[in-house]
């Protein structure tokens, strides 16, 4: 390690030492029905969100919780695996799970790394070196995770607790916790979406992009990306870069979306107080946001551009697809579209069903569409899927009082933009949102122990000075 990294470690424990007041523990063990102290928090997800998570809950003195990853240490998060651009899209000054720390953002830790001037002279930051930045923040502020543990399932359990049944390399244990926050990213609620046309043909044959697809076999193939925005684009580029034959992008609108509407919301009004608004207003921003989907940088489509084997279908939806003795053939209003190998970039459906972690109580999930119902120009089936989620982030019962418990599971996801826009999804809006989901839990908590605070102020007795009295005065006062 450079002295640099090594001073700035140093300042960040300073920092976190002179701002850590109050520092008084406040929550009472509760045992679980193993006999061994239950988590207050448990974190499935140790990627982005959910270091900045757990780092939010450890300032704010909730100091028994567990992190969970499924992904080996490093590989959290799509970084390294399927996000397949050289750099991260958003500028790079956005702070996100740094909660507001100089010392951790990630500017500090580059130029303890590389130097100021590399700093200055850096455009866009390569997305190795955020993954390399993330695992160096859990370490340095020492947030719990175990990798290598998958959820399977979550459950009710005794005096109020939640079980979570978790699966190792050496087999499944039980977790118990007062709460539950899932931080599980793009996918946490649903599934990756194949076009319907296509979900017949052989899975050899159709990927989604967060797949792990083998580009290099892809070389010398005809491929057709299905889907426009970013992530599309990547997987058209980097099939290209691998030396596809060709490679066709296909559209389904009349023109390509080139605005980023993520762009214009990032400002603290709209990401603070989105969720503060009533379910009219925030279902019309939304929906005008998710319909218009992430746009893509210059940079991005340049990437695809530049190469004369690539083209752009605009306006052309599929309609139907059959796999022939010459490849699969896709039918569109421009035209047959021959392939040898098909990607989808369309994005992700709801399906709690699919979710074996909400298996218990996925049917009694409330969504937007349970909640509210817009005018008829305004309706969108797929965005009202969404779940409707309480101003903790929590679920709420699609029927009262079938699954109570589940107003202490909480949902930090893709799937919580509905309720709250980009909050646990995007690094320009983690600085207002994990703060306000810190705050949701530690209110959670708090109300739950209230009895428990009231017998302890009650029995509060420990002066806070000696008072010296005269005999004079201690006989006046008898």
């Amino acid at each position: 390690m450079s002295d640099a990294l090594t001073q700035l470690e140093a300042d960040v424990h300073a920092d976190l030492a002179m701002i850590a007041h109050p520092g008084a523990a406040w929550l009472p063990p509760k045992p679980g029905p193993d006999g061994k102290p239950a988590l207050d928090v448990l974190v499935v997800g140790a990627g982005q969100s959910g270091i900045a998570i757990g780092f939010g809950l450890m300032r704010s003195r909730v100091g028994n919780i567990l992190l969970l990853d499924k992904a080996e240490e490093g590989m959290e998060g799509p970084w390294l695996t399927y996000a397949r651009m050289p750099t991260l899209r958003s500028p790079k000054d956005y702070t996100g799970p740094d909660l507001d720390i100089p010392s951790l953002t990630y500017q500090s830790w580059h130029e303890a790394r590389f130097g100021r001037e590399s700093w200055q002279t850096l455009d866009l930051i390569p997305r190795g070196h955020w993954a390399d930045y993330l695992l160096w923040l859990r370490r340095t502020i020492g947030v719990p995770v175990r990798n290598g543990c998958e959820l399977l399932e979550i459950a009710p359990a005794a005096d109020g607790l939640l079980a979570a049944q978790v699966k190792r390399a050496d087999g499944v244990e039980t977790l118990y916790a007062r709460k539950i926050v899932l931080a599980t990213g793009q996918e946490g609620m649903g599934s990756w979406i194949i076009p319907e046309p296509l979900r017949d043909l052989p899975s050899t044959s159709v990927a989604t992009v967060a797949d792990d697809i083998d580009f290099k076999g892809l070389r010398g193939k005809r491929v057709v990306v299905i889907g426009a925005g970013a992530s599309a684009f990547d997987n058209a580029a980097t099939a290209l870069e691998a030396g596809a034959a060709e490679v066709h992008l296909l559209c389904r609108r009349p023109r390509i979306q080139v605005i980023q509407p993520y762009r214009w919301l990032t400002f603290r009004g709209f990401l603070r107080h989105l969720s503060d608004l009533d379910d009219a207003w925030r279902w019309r921003f939304m929906r005008t946001i998710l319909e218009m989907r992430e746009g893509f940088p210059q940079p991005t489509y340049d990437r695809c551009a530049r190469h004369g084997n690539f083209t752009l279908h605009e306006g052309a939806p599929v309609e139907a697809a059959r796999r022939t003795d010459h490849g699969i053939e896709l039918q569109t209003p421009r035209g047959l579209v021959t392939a040898d190998f098909v990607i989808c970039g369309t994005g992700i459906d709801m399906n709690f069903v699919g979710r074996s972690e909400l298996s218990r109580f996925a049917g009694n999930i409330a969504t937007w569409a349970d909640r509210y119902q817009p005018p008829e120009g305004e309706r969108n089936a797929r965005l009202g899927r969404f779940p409707y989620l309480a101003d903790d982030y929590a679920f709420t019962e699609r029927v009262p009082g079938e699954t109570p418990w589940i107003s202490d599971i909480h949902l930090f996801a893709i799937a919580s933009t509905m309720s709250f826009g980009p909050s646990g999804s995007s690094i320009n809006a983690m600085t207002t949102a994990v703060p306000k989901l810190v705050h949701g839990l530690t209110r959670g908590l708090f109300r739950a122990d209230v009895g428990h605070h009231w017998a302890s102020l009650s029995a509060y007795d420990v002066p806070q000075a000696v008072v010296t009295r005269s005999a004079e005065n201690l006989e006046e006062s008898r």
